[in-house]
C-alpha cells in the first residue's frame, strides 16, 4: 500500500466528491485475495464496498458483481468453506501451470508483435476469434459465471465492467445502462483465451483495455485500487497500461488515490498459479489479514 497521509492531510486537499473502488484482474487466486481484503477491511470498520462507483476487470469484475449481492464476510467464508480441490501437480509436487504458461507465451508473442495498445487489442481479438472458430464455449462459460454470482441483476450503484470487442479491438465498458445482463458483462470481462459471445458480438478480457482500468474512476474524490498483480504489466511501459500511469492521471485530475497490492511473500499465489483453485483459501486469508491490518490507516482516507 502507498504511504497514507493523515486524515487531516486528506481533509485539507481540494478534491471532487465521491468514492470509487477499483478491483483489478488476477485469476482465481486474485479474486480470492480481493474478497479477503474487502472482508478484512469491513471487519475492521472500513466498508469500501459502499463506494458510489465500483470498477471491475476480469477476476475483479466477478468480485465487483459478488459484493453487489452479498457481504464480504459471507463471500470470504464461502471461499474458506468450499471443498479444497487437490492441488494440480506433477510427480515432483510442483503445481501444474502448463495451460496458463501456454496462454502467457501465446499472448506474449502477440504483445511483442504489436506496434501499440490499439494494435495489440486487435491482434488479441483476432487470435481469440481464431481459437473459437467452430467451437463456442460461451454458453458453458456463462453458466459457470452465473453460479459464482449471488445476484443476477445490476446494482443501483454505478458498476462498470470492462471488456474489449474481439472484432474491432475497441475497449468496452458495460454498465446497467448498456442493455447487457450482468452475468454476460462479467463473463465477457473474464474471457481469457477465447472470445465470449453476447448477441452477434464477441468480447475478450477487460484487462486488455488497461491492466486495472483505474482511469474509469476519474471525477471521484477518493479512489482505492486493489491490484492482485501488484500493479505490474506485461505491456511496454510507453503504452501507459500500467497502474502507475493510471494513478498519475487520476491524481492530475484531483483525485486522492491509494493502492493495495499483495504482501511480499505471497507472489507464488498469482501469475502462473493464478488459476490454481487449491490456492484460493490461502490467497483469501492473506488478503483478509492484509485488509484488517491496514484498515486503521485507510480509515482516514476513506471515511
Amino acid at each position: 500500500m502507498n504511504t497514507t497521509p493523515s486524515s487531516n492531510q486528506y481533509a485539507s486537499q481540494a478534491e471532487p466528491p465521491g468514492r470509487a473502488l477499483v478491483l483489478g484482474g488476477g485469476g482465481s487466486t486474485g479474486n480470492a485475495w480481493l474478497i479477503g481484503v474487502l472482508a478484512g477491511l469491513a471487519d475492521a470498520g472500513v466498508d469500501v464496498t459502499r463506494a458510489g462507483r465500483v470498477i471491475g476487470t476480469s477476476a475483479g469484475s466477478t468480485a465487483a458483481a459478488q459484493i453487489s449481492g452479498a457481504t464480504p464476510a459471507g463471500l470470504y467464508a464461502a471461499i474458506l468453506d468450499s471443498p479444497l480441490p487437490p492441488q494440480r501437480g506433477t510427480a515432483n509436487g510442483q503445481a501444474a501451470v502448463r495451460p496458463v504458461s501456454d496462454q502467457l507465451e501465446r499472448t506474449g508473442r502477440i504483445i511483442a508483435a504489436a506496434k501499440d495498445a490499439a494494435d495489440m487489442r486487435r491482434r488479441m481479438g483476432a487470435a481469440a476469434l481464431d481459437l473459437a472458430d467452430g467451437f463456442d464455449a460461451s454458453e458453458r462459460w456463462r453458466a459457470t459465471v452465473a453460479a459464482r454470482l449471488p445476484a443476477a441483476d445490476w446494482p443501483q450503484h454505478e458498476l462498470l465492467i470492462t471488456a474489449v470487442d474481439a472484432g474491432t479491438g475497441e475497449p468496452v465498458v458495460f454498465s446497467r445502462h448498456s442493455g447487457v445482463d450482468l452475468v454476460d458483462a462479467v463473463a465477457a470481462s473474464c474471457a481469457s483465451g477465447f472470445a465470449y459471445g453476447i448477441g452477434s458480438n464477441r468480447y475478450i478480457d477487460g484487462g486488455y483495455r488497461r491492466n486495472e482500468n483505474a482511469d474509469l474512476a476519474a471525477g471521484c474524490g477518493r479512489v482505492l485500487v486493489l491490484s492482485p498483480f501488484g500493479g505490474r504489466t506485461r505491456m511496454p511501459l510507453e503504452w501507459d497500461m500500467q497502474l502507475a500511469a493510471q494513478v498519475n492521471e487520476l491524481r492530475a485530475g484531483g483525485s486522492v488515490v491509494e493502492t493495495l497490492i499483495p504482501d511480499t511473500g505471497s507472489e507464488h499465489m498469482f501469475g502462473a498459479n493464478a488459476m490454481d483453485l487449491s490456492l484460493r483459501p490461502a490467497a483469501a486469508r492473506t488478503g483478509y489479514t492484509q485488509g484488517k491490518s491496514l484498515a486503521g490507516r485507510l480509515a482516514g482516507f476513506w471515511n
